[in-house]
Protein backbone atom coordinates (compact mmCIF):
# COMPACT_ATOMS: atom_id res chain seq x y z
CA UNK A 1 0.00 0.00 0.00
CA UNK A 2 2.40 2.67 1.19
CA UNK A 3 5.83 3.01 2.77
CA UNK A 4 4.49 5.63 5.11
CA UNK A 5 4.21 4.73 8.80
CA UNK A 6 1.88 6.43 11.23
CA UNK A 7 3.05 9.92 11.89
CA UNK A 8 5.73 9.83 9.19
CA UNK A 9 6.24 12.87 7.00
CA UNK A 10 7.48 11.12 3.87
CA UNK A 11 5.51 11.02 0.65
CA UNK A 12 3.43 7.80 0.28
CA UNK A 13 4.76 5.41 -2.37
CA UNK A 14 2.49 3.53 -4.77
CA UNK A 15 3.15 -0.13 -5.50
CA UNK A 16 3.41 -1.60 -8.99
CA UNK A 17 -0.20 -2.75 -9.29
CA UNK A 18 -1.40 0.51 -7.75
CA UNK A 19 0.55 2.46 -10.36
CA UNK A 20 -1.21 0.47 -13.08
CA UNK A 21 -4.60 1.24 -11.50
CA UNK A 22 -3.76 4.94 -11.39
CA UNK A 23 -2.51 4.90 -15.00
CA UNK A 24 -5.77 3.29 -16.19
CA UNK A 25 -7.91 5.71 -14.17
CA UNK A 26 -5.99 8.74 -15.42
CA UNK A 27 -5.98 7.76 -19.10
CA UNK A 28 -9.65 6.71 -19.09
CA UNK A 29 -10.72 10.06 -17.67
CA UNK A 30 -8.09 12.00 -19.60
CA UNK A 31 -9.72 11.48 -23.00
CA UNK A 32 -13.06 12.69 -21.65
CA UNK A 33 -11.66 15.82 -20.02
CA UNK A 34 -9.35 16.49 -22.96
CA UNK A 35 -12.11 16.54 -25.55
CA UNK A 36 -14.18 18.76 -23.31
CA UNK A 37 -11.57 21.49 -23.72
CA UNK A 38 -10.07 20.79 -27.15
CA UNK A 39 -13.39 21.81 -28.62
CA UNK A 40 -13.17 25.33 -27.15
CA UNK A 41 -10.14 26.35 -29.19
CA UNK A 42 -11.49 24.58 -32.28
CA UNK A 43 -14.89 26.31 -32.16
CA UNK A 44 -14.08 29.21 -34.52
CA UNK A 45 -12.85 26.82 -37.25
CA UNK A 46 -15.76 24.43 -36.68
CA UNK A 47 -18.28 27.23 -37.08
CA UNK A 48 -16.36 28.69 -40.00
CA UNK A 49 -16.61 25.38 -41.85
CA UNK A 50 -20.05 24.12 -40.78
CA UNK A 51 -21.84 27.41 -40.13
CA UNK A 52 -23.49 28.94 -37.06
CA UNK A 53 -22.68 31.72 -34.61
CA UNK A 54 -22.30 32.04 -30.83
CA UNK A 55 -25.48 30.00 -30.31
CA UNK A 56 -24.07 27.07 -32.31
CA UNK A 57 -20.81 27.33 -30.37
CA UNK A 58 -22.68 27.13 -27.09
CA UNK A 59 -24.62 24.06 -28.26
CA UNK A 60 -21.45 22.28 -29.38
CA UNK A 61 -20.14 22.65 -25.83
CA UNK A 62 -23.40 22.16 -23.94
CA UNK A 63 -24.77 19.15 -25.84
CA UNK A 64 -21.80 17.27 -24.41
CA UNK A 65 -22.31 18.67 -20.91
CA UNK A 66 -26.07 17.99 -20.81
CA UNK A 67 -25.66 14.26 -21.37
CA UNK A 68 -22.47 14.07 -19.31
CA UNK A 69 -24.06 15.86 -16.36
CA UNK A 70 -27.25 13.78 -16.45
CA UNK A 71 -25.86 10.33 -17.22
CA UNK A 72 -22.85 10.59 -14.93
CA UNK A 73 -25.28 10.10 -12.04
CA UNK A 74 -26.80 6.87 -13.34
CA UNK A 75 -23.32 5.66 -14.32
CA UNK A 76 -22.58 4.96 -10.66
CA UNK A 77 -25.52 2.56 -10.43
CA UNK A 78 -24.66 1.02 -13.81
CA UNK A 79 -21.10 0.36 -12.58
CA UNK A 80 -22.39 -1.29 -9.41
CA UNK A 81 -24.84 -3.41 -11.41
CA UNK A 82 -22.60 -4.55 -14.27
CA UNK A 83 -19.10 -3.99 -12.84
CA UNK A 84 -16.68 -1.06 -13.12
CA UNK A 85 -14.30 -2.73 -15.56
CA UNK A 86 -17.06 -3.67 -18.01
CA UNK A 87 -18.64 -0.21 -17.83
CA UNK A 88 -15.24 1.40 -18.38
CA UNK A 89 -14.66 -0.75 -21.47
CA UNK A 90 -18.08 0.13 -22.89
CA UNK A 91 -17.48 3.81 -22.18
CA UNK A 92 -14.09 3.73 -23.91
CA UNK A 93 -15.42 2.05 -27.05
CA UNK A 94 -18.48 4.32 -27.25
CA UNK A 95 -16.32 7.41 -26.73
CA UNK A 96 -14.01 6.31 -29.54
CA UNK A 97 -16.92 5.75 -31.97
CA UNK A 98 -18.51 9.10 -31.03
CA UNK A 99 -15.17 10.90 -31.43
CA UNK A 100 -14.78 9.58 -34.97
CA UNK A 101 -18.37 10.72 -35.68
CA UNK A 102 -17.56 14.22 -34.40
CA UNK A 103 -14.46 14.38 -36.59
CA UNK A 104 -16.42 13.24 -39.65
CA UNK A 105 -19.47 15.46 -39.01
CA UNK A 106 -20.92 16.83 -42.30
CA UNK A 107 -23.17 19.41 -40.59
CA UNK A 108 -23.22 21.32 -37.32
CA UNK A 109 -26.42 19.52 -36.30
CA UNK A 110 -24.77 16.12 -36.78
CA UNK A 111 -21.75 17.33 -34.81
CA UNK A 112 -23.93 18.48 -31.91
CA UNK A 113 -25.65 15.08 -31.84
CA UNK A 114 -22.31 13.22 -31.85
CA UNK A 115 -21.09 15.44 -29.02
CA UNK A 116 -24.16 14.41 -27.01
CA UNK A 117 -23.20 10.74 -27.49
CA UNK A 118 -19.66 11.59 -26.41
CA UNK A 119 -21.14 13.00 -23.20
CA UNK A 120 -22.91 9.71 -22.46
CA UNK A 121 -19.66 7.81 -22.98
CA UNK A 122 -17.73 10.27 -20.82
CA UNK A 123 -20.31 9.76 -18.08
CA UNK A 124 -19.45 6.06 -18.04
CA UNK A 125 -15.71 6.75 -17.82
CA UNK A 126 -15.24 9.32 -15.07
CA UNK A 127 -16.95 7.73 -12.01
CA UNK A 128 -15.74 4.21 -12.83
CA UNK A 129 -12.13 5.40 -13.19
CA UNK A 130 -12.01 7.23 -9.86
CA UNK A 131 -13.89 4.41 -8.13
CA UNK A 132 -11.18 2.05 -9.44
CA UNK A 133 -8.66 4.04 -7.39
CA UNK A 134 -10.70 4.25 -4.20
CA UNK A 135 -11.52 0.52 -4.27
CA UNK A 136 -7.90 -0.58 -4.83
CA UNK A 137 -5.85 1.91 -2.80
CA UNK A 138 -6.24 2.78 0.87
CA UNK A 139 -4.73 5.06 3.50
CA UNK A 140 -2.29 7.87 2.76
CA UNK A 141 -1.42 6.32 -0.61
CA UNK A 142 -5.03 6.94 -1.68
CA UNK A 143 -4.57 10.67 -1.10
CA UNK A 144 -1.50 10.63 -3.35
CA UNK A 145 -3.30 8.56 -6.00
CA UNK A 146 -6.28 10.91 -5.99
CA UNK A 147 -3.85 13.81 -6.20
CA UNK A 148 -2.27 12.32 -9.33
CA UNK A 149 -5.72 11.61 -10.84
CA UNK A 150 -7.12 15.07 -10.19
CA UNK A 151 -3.90 16.74 -11.26
CA UNK A 152 -3.65 14.89 -14.56
CA UNK A 153 -7.34 15.17 -15.41
CA UNK A 154 -7.20 18.88 -14.61
CA UNK A 155 -4.11 19.13 -16.80
CA UNK A 156 -6.22 17.59 -19.58
CA UNK A 157 -8.69 20.45 -19.19
CA UNK A 158 -5.87 22.96 -19.56
CA UNK A 159 -3.67 21.24 -22.15
CA UNK A 160 -6.68 20.53 -24.38
CA UNK A 161 -6.62 24.00 -25.97
CA UNK A 162 -2.89 23.59 -26.72
CA UNK A 163 -3.41 20.26 -28.47
CA UNK A 164 -6.52 21.55 -30.21
CA UNK A 165 -4.67 24.61 -31.44
CA UNK A 166 -1.81 22.56 -32.86
CA UNK A 167 -4.23 20.29 -34.72
CA UNK A 168 -6.32 23.20 -36.02
CA UNK A 169 -3.32 25.10 -37.38
CA UNK A 170 -0.87 22.39 -38.42
CA UNK A 171 -2.78 19.25 -39.45
CA UNK A 172 -4.87 20.43 -42.37
CA UNK A 173 -4.59 17.63 -44.95
CA UNK A 174 -6.08 18.43 -48.32
CA UNK A 175 -9.73 19.29 -47.77
CA UNK A 176 -9.77 17.74 -44.28
CA UNK A 177 -9.54 20.42 -41.59
CA UNK A 178 -7.12 19.99 -38.72
CA UNK A 179 -9.79 20.23 -36.02
CA UNK A 180 -11.25 16.93 -37.26
CA UNK A 181 -7.99 15.09 -36.52
CA UNK A 182 -8.13 16.38 -32.93
CA UNK A 183 -11.07 14.01 -32.44
CA UNK A 184 -9.82 11.13 -34.62
CA UNK A 185 -6.70 10.89 -32.45
CA UNK A 186 -8.76 9.75 -29.45
CA UNK A 187 -8.63 6.16 -30.67
CA UNK A 188 -4.96 5.93 -29.66
CA UNK A 189 -5.25 6.58 -25.87
CA UNK A 190 -8.49 4.57 -25.83
CA UNK A 191 -6.68 1.56 -27.33
CA UNK A 192 -3.89 1.96 -24.75
CA UNK A 193 -6.38 1.92 -21.84
CA UNK A 194 -8.15 -1.16 -23.21
CA UNK A 195 -4.77 -2.92 -23.36
CA UNK A 196 -3.88 -1.83 -19.80
CA UNK A 197 -7.19 -3.22 -18.55
CA UNK A 198 -6.19 -6.60 -19.98
CA UNK A 199 -2.83 -6.35 -18.19
CA UNK A 200 -4.54 -5.46 -14.92
CA UNK A 201 -6.46 -8.72 -15.07
CA UNK A 202 -8.90 -7.61 -12.39
CA UNK A 203 -12.30 -9.27 -12.18
CA UNK A 204 -15.45 -7.17 -11.81
CA UNK A 205 -17.30 -7.10 -8.52
CA UNK A 206 -21.04 -6.65 -9.00
CA UNK A 207 -23.39 -5.65 -6.22
CA UNK A 208 -26.50 -7.84 -5.91
CA UNK A 209 -29.93 -6.25 -5.91
CA UNK A 210 -28.88 -2.97 -7.54
CA UNK A 211 -31.56 -1.24 -9.61
CA UNK A 212 -31.20 1.65 -12.05
CA UNK A 213 -33.46 4.64 -11.49
CA UNK A 214 -34.50 5.23 -15.10
CA UNK A 215 -37.24 7.71 -14.19
CA UNK A 216 -34.83 9.82 -12.16
CA UNK A 217 -32.34 9.80 -15.03
CA UNK A 218 -34.99 10.90 -17.55
CA UNK A 219 -36.24 13.70 -15.26
CA UNK A 220 -32.68 14.95 -14.72
CA UNK A 221 -31.88 14.94 -18.45
CA UNK A 222 -35.11 16.71 -19.42
CA UNK A 223 -34.61 19.23 -16.62
CA UNK A 224 -31.09 20.14 -17.70
CA UNK A 225 -31.93 20.19 -21.42
CA UNK A 226 -35.01 22.37 -20.91
CA UNK A 227 -33.20 25.00 -18.88
CA UNK A 228 -30.17 25.05 -21.18
CA UNK A 229 -32.33 25.36 -24.33
CA UNK A 230 -34.09 28.38 -22.82
CA UNK A 231 -30.86 30.07 -21.72
CA UNK A 232 -29.13 29.63 -25.08
CA UNK A 233 -31.99 30.17 -27.52
CA UNK A 234 -33.42 33.23 -25.73
CA UNK A 235 -30.59 35.21 -27.34
CA UNK A 236 -32.23 34.79 -30.74
CA UNK A 237 -35.89 34.14 -29.86
CA UNK A 238 -36.35 36.41 -26.83
CA UNK A 239 -37.78 35.58 -23.39
CA UNK A 240 -41.35 36.26 -24.57
CA UNK A 241 -41.27 33.42 -27.09
CA UNK A 242 -43.52 30.51 -25.98
CA UNK A 243 -40.78 28.01 -26.86
CA UNK A 244 -38.42 29.73 -24.42
CA UNK A 245 -40.63 30.10 -21.37
CA UNK A 246 -42.24 26.73 -22.11
CA UNK A 247 -38.83 25.06 -22.24
CA UNK A 248 -37.73 26.79 -19.04
CA UNK A 249 -40.94 25.75 -17.26
CA UNK A 250 -40.60 22.12 -18.37
CA UNK A 251 -36.95 22.12 -17.35
CA UNK A 252 -37.52 23.58 -13.88
CA UNK A 253 -40.51 21.31 -13.16
CA UNK A 254 -38.62 18.24 -14.40
CA UNK A 255 -35.62 18.99 -12.23
CA UNK A 256 -37.87 19.63 -9.23
CA UNK A 257 -39.53 16.28 -9.96
CA UNK A 258 -36.07 14.71 -10.13
CA UNK A 259 -35.24 15.94 -6.61
CA UNK A 260 -38.56 14.63 -5.27
CA UNK A 261 -37.96 11.31 -7.01
CA UNK A 262 -34.50 11.04 -5.45
CA UNK A 263 -35.93 11.60 -1.99
CA UNK A 264 -38.32 8.66 -2.22
CA UNK A 265 -36.72 6.28 -4.77
CA UNK A 266 -35.47 2.97 -3.41
CA UNK A 267 -32.29 3.14 -5.52
CA UNK A 268 -31.78 6.85 -6.36
CA UNK A 269 -29.19 7.93 -8.90
CA UNK A 270 -28.30 10.83 -6.58
CA UNK A 271 -28.81 9.74 -2.95
CA UNK A 272 -29.71 12.95 -1.13
CA UNK A 273 -28.46 11.37 2.10
CA UNK A 274 -24.90 11.96 0.87
CA UNK A 275 -25.43 15.67 1.46
CA UNK A 276 -25.78 15.11 5.20
CA UNK A 277 -21.98 14.87 5.32
CA UNK A 278 -20.71 18.41 5.89
CA UNK A 279 -17.58 18.20 3.77
CA UNK A 280 -19.54 16.54 0.96
CA UNK A 281 -22.22 19.19 0.57
CA UNK A 282 -19.84 22.08 1.25
CA UNK A 283 -17.30 20.68 -1.20
CA UNK A 284 -19.96 20.34 -3.87
CA UNK A 285 -21.13 23.93 -3.38
CA UNK A 286 -17.50 25.03 -3.77
CA UNK A 287 -17.22 22.76 -6.82
CA UNK A 288 -20.19 24.48 -8.47
CA UNK A 289 -18.58 27.91 -8.09
CA UNK A 290 -15.06 26.83 -9.06
CA UNK A 291 -15.89 24.62 -12.03
CA UNK A 292 -18.47 27.07 -13.31
CA UNK A 293 -15.63 29.59 -13.49
CA UNK A 294 -13.30 27.04 -15.13
CA UNK A 295 -15.84 26.37 -17.88
CA UNK A 296 -16.16 30.09 -18.58
CA UNK A 297 -12.37 30.44 -18.57
CA UNK A 298 -11.79 27.61 -21.03
CA UNK A 299 -14.46 28.86 -23.43
CA UNK A 300 -13.82 32.61 -23.18
CA UNK A 301 -10.02 32.63 -23.34
CA UNK A 302 -9.78 30.13 -26.22
CA UNK A 303 -12.41 31.85 -28.35
CA UNK A 304 -11.61 35.49 -27.51
CA UNK A 305 -7.88 35.22 -28.28
CA UNK A 306 -8.78 34.03 -31.78
CA UNK A 307 -11.63 36.44 -32.44
CA UNK A 308 -10.22 39.49 -30.56
CA UNK A 309 -6.43 39.76 -30.98
CA UNK A 310 -6.75 37.33 -33.94
CA UNK A 311 -4.19 34.88 -32.60
CA UNK A 312 -3.86 31.56 -34.46
CA UNK A 313 -5.45 28.60 -32.70
CA UNK A 314 -2.06 27.23 -31.60
CA UNK A 315 -1.07 30.43 -29.79
CA UNK A 316 -4.55 30.72 -28.27
CA UNK A 317 -4.07 27.22 -26.87
CA UNK A 318 -0.46 27.77 -25.76
CA UNK A 319 -1.59 30.82 -23.77
CA UNK A 320 -2.64 28.53 -20.91
CA UNK A 321 0.47 26.32 -21.02
CA UNK A 322 2.17 27.84 -17.92
CA UNK A 323 -0.80 26.72 -15.81
CA UNK A 324 -0.42 23.21 -17.20
CA UNK A 325 3.27 23.05 -16.31
CA UNK A 326 2.58 24.20 -12.74
CA UNK A 327 -0.10 21.55 -12.29
CA UNK A 328 2.07 18.77 -13.71
CA UNK A 329 4.91 19.66 -11.35
CA UNK A 330 3.01 20.13 -8.10
CA UNK A 331 -0.46 18.49 -8.13
CA UNK A 332 0.56 15.16 -6.63
CA UNK A 333 2.61 16.88 -3.92
CA UNK A 334 -0.33 19.11 -3.00
CA UNK A 335 -2.46 15.96 -2.79
CA UNK A 336 -0.02 14.54 -0.25
CA UNK A 337 0.03 17.81 1.74
CA UNK A 338 -3.75 17.84 1.81
CA UNK A 339 -3.82 14.29 3.14
CA UNK A 340 -1.40 15.33 5.88
CA UNK A 341 -2.71 18.75 6.92
CA UNK A 342 -6.33 18.65 5.79
CA UNK A 343 -8.01 20.28 2.78
CA UNK A 344 -9.55 23.45 4.28
CA UNK A 345 -6.64 25.87 3.90
CA UNK A 346 -5.81 24.68 0.37
CA UNK A 347 -9.44 24.90 -0.73
CA UNK A 348 -9.60 28.47 0.59
CA UNK A 349 -6.33 29.90 -0.67
CA UNK A 350 -6.43 28.08 -4.02
CA UNK A 351 -9.68 29.47 -5.50
CA UNK A 352 -8.99 32.97 -4.15
CA UNK A 353 -5.55 32.90 -5.80
CA UNK A 354 -7.24 31.81 -9.04
CA UNK A 355 -9.69 34.71 -8.67
CA UNK A 356 -6.89 37.24 -8.19
CA UNK A 357 -5.17 35.85 -11.27
CA UNK A 358 -8.35 36.18 -13.31
CA UNK A 359 -8.84 39.80 -12.17
CA UNK A 360 -5.45 40.71 -13.64
CA UNK A 361 -6.82 39.72 -17.07
CA UNK A 362 -8.81 42.94 -17.00
CA UNK A 363 -5.51 44.42 -18.22
CA UNK A 364 -6.23 42.89 -21.66
CA UNK A 365 -6.91 45.70 -24.14
CA UNK A 366 -7.29 46.10 -27.90
CA UNK A 367 -3.51 46.67 -28.07
CA UNK A 368 -2.90 43.10 -26.91
CA UNK A 369 0.32 42.08 -25.16
CA UNK A 370 0.32 38.53 -23.78
CA UNK A 371 3.40 38.91 -21.58
CA UNK A 372 2.07 41.55 -19.22
CA UNK A 373 -1.68 41.53 -19.85
CA UNK A 374 -2.31 37.76 -19.73
CA UNK A 375 0.71 35.78 -18.47
CA UNK A 376 0.71 36.99 -14.81
CA UNK A 377 -2.92 35.98 -14.47
CA UNK A 378 -2.30 32.59 -16.13
CA UNK A 379 0.52 31.85 -13.65
CA UNK A 380 -1.55 32.82 -10.61
CA UNK A 381 -4.45 30.84 -12.01
CA UNK A 382 -2.24 27.75 -12.34
CA UNK A 383 -0.89 28.10 -8.80
CA UNK A 384 -4.39 28.49 -7.39
CA UNK A 385 -5.82 25.59 -9.38
CA UNK A 386 -2.96 23.33 -8.27
CA UNK A 387 -3.72 24.16 -4.64
CA UNK A 388 -7.42 23.47 -5.18
CA UNK A 389 -8.17 20.38 -7.26
CA UNK A 390 -6.60 17.54 -5.26
CA UNK A 391 -7.75 18.75 -1.81
CA UNK A 392 -11.24 19.39 -3.18
CA UNK A 393 -11.63 15.85 -4.51
CA UNK A 394 -10.07 14.31 -1.40
CA UNK A 395 -12.34 16.28 0.93
CA UNK A 396 -15.49 15.27 -0.92
CA UNK A 397 -14.66 11.58 -1.31
CA UNK A 398 -13.11 11.42 2.15
CA UNK A 399 -16.46 12.40 3.65
CA UNK A 400 -18.17 9.30 2.25
CA UNK A 401 -17.70 5.60 3.02
CA UNK A 402 -15.42 3.76 0.53
CA UNK A 403 -18.22 1.49 -0.67
CA UNK A 404 -20.15 4.59 -1.82
CA UNK A 405 -17.17 6.26 -3.49
CA UNK A 406 -18.50 5.55 -6.99
CA UNK A 407 -21.76 7.43 -6.53
CA UNK A 408 -20.01 10.16 -4.51
CA UNK A 409 -17.58 10.68 -7.39
CA UNK A 410 -20.47 10.66 -9.87
CA UNK A 411 -22.40 13.30 -7.93
CA UNK A 412 -19.35 15.56 -7.61
CA UNK A 413 -18.52 15.23 -11.31
CA UNK A 414 -22.16 15.88 -12.19
CA UNK A 415 -22.12 19.04 -10.08
CA UNK A 416 -18.97 20.28 -11.82
CA UNK A 417 -20.29 19.52 -15.32
CA UNK A 418 -23.73 21.00 -14.64
CA UNK A 419 -22.06 24.14 -13.27
CA UNK A 420 -20.05 24.40 -16.49
CA UNK A 421 -23.16 23.66 -18.53
CA UNK A 422 -25.19 26.45 -16.91
CA UNK A 423 -22.39 29.02 -17.06
CA UNK A 424 -21.73 28.25 -20.74
CA UNK A 425 -25.45 28.59 -21.44
CA UNK A 426 -25.39 31.96 -19.66
CA UNK A 427 -22.44 33.20 -21.71
CA UNK A 428 -24.64 35.15 -24.10
CA UNK A 429 -26.20 37.06 -21.21
CA UNK A 430 -22.82 37.62 -19.56
CA UNK A 431 -21.10 38.92 -22.70
CA UNK A 432 -24.06 40.83 -24.10
CA UNK A 433 -24.23 38.53 -27.13
CA UNK A 434 -20.67 38.92 -28.45
CA UNK A 435 -17.31 37.77 -27.10
CA UNK A 436 -15.55 41.05 -27.95
CA UNK A 437 -13.27 42.93 -25.53
CA UNK A 438 -16.13 44.27 -23.43
CA UNK A 439 -17.75 40.83 -23.37
CA UNK A 440 -14.42 39.27 -22.33
CA UNK A 441 -14.02 41.77 -19.48
CA UNK A 442 -17.54 41.05 -18.22
CA UNK A 443 -16.78 37.33 -18.33
CA UNK A 444 -13.56 37.89 -16.36
CA UNK A 445 -15.47 39.68 -13.60
CA UNK A 446 -17.98 36.83 -13.32
CA UNK A 447 -15.18 34.25 -13.30
CA UNK A 448 -13.33 36.04 -10.51
CA UNK A 449 -16.49 36.39 -8.41
CA UNK A 450 -17.25 32.67 -8.76
CA UNK A 451 -13.72 31.62 -7.80
CA UNK A 452 -13.52 33.85 -4.75
CA UNK A 453 -16.96 32.64 -3.67
CA UNK A 454 -15.67 29.05 -3.93
CA UNK A 455 -12.77 29.89 -1.61
CA UNK A 456 -15.00 31.61 0.95
CA UNK A 457 -17.48 28.71 0.95
CA UNK A 458 -14.60 26.30 1.60
CA UNK A 459 -13.28 28.36 4.51
CA UNK A 460 -16.72 28.62 6.07
CA UNK A 461 -17.81 25.01 5.57
CA UNK A 462 -14.92 22.57 5.17
CA UNK A 463 -13.58 20.86 8.29
CA UNK A 464 -10.30 18.97 8.34
CA UNK A 465 -11.53 16.44 10.92
CA UNK A 466 -14.65 15.27 9.04
CA UNK A 467 -14.19 12.11 7.02
CA UNK A 468 -16.03 9.01 5.83
CA UNK A 469 -19.52 10.21 6.56
CA UNK A 470 -19.85 8.98 10.16
CA UNK A 471 -16.79 10.65 11.62
CA UNK A 472 -18.86 13.63 12.69
CA UNK A 473 -20.46 11.42 15.32
CA UNK A 474 -17.06 9.98 16.19
CA UNK A 475 -15.74 13.46 16.91
CA UNK A 476 -18.75 14.30 19.03
CA UNK A 477 -18.78 11.04 21.04
CA UNK A 478 -15.06 10.49 21.34
CA UNK A 479 -15.12 7.22 19.39
CA UNK A 480 -12.05 6.26 17.34
CA UNK A 481 -11.73 7.99 13.98
CA UNK A 482 -11.44 6.14 10.72
CA UNK A 483 -8.05 5.56 9.17
CA UNK A 484 -8.81 8.20 6.53
CA UNK A 485 -9.73 10.75 9.18
CA UNK A 486 -6.52 10.10 11.04
CA UNK A 487 -4.52 10.41 7.84
CA UNK A 488 -6.27 13.71 7.05
CA UNK A 489 -5.08 15.08 10.38
CA UNK A 490 -1.52 13.84 9.82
Amino acid sequence: MSDTKAGARTTPVLGGNQKLVVAIAVLASFVSFLDGTIVNVALPKMIGELGGGLTAQQWIVDSYLVTLGAFILVAGSVSDLYGRILVMRIGLILFGVASVAVGAAPTVEFLIGARAVQGIAGALLVPSSLALITSNIRGAAQGRAIGIWTGMTSVAMIVGPVIGGLFVDLLNVGTVSGWRFAFFINVIPIAVVLWLLVRLGQRDVRKPGVRIDYLGSILCTVGLAGVVFALIEQQSLGWGNPAIWGSMTIGVLSFAGFLVREKYAKDPVMPLGLFRARNFWTGNVATAFIYGALALSSFAIGVYLQEGPKLPATLAGVASLPSTIIMILFSSRVGSWSGRFGPRLFMTIGPITCGIGVVTMLLVQHDFNYWWQMLPGIILFGVGLTLTVSPLTSAILGAIEPERSGIASAVNNAVSRVAGLIMTALLGLITGGALNLDGFHRTVVVMAALLIAGGLVSWAGIRNHLSRGNDQSAVETGEPKSEAAAAAQG
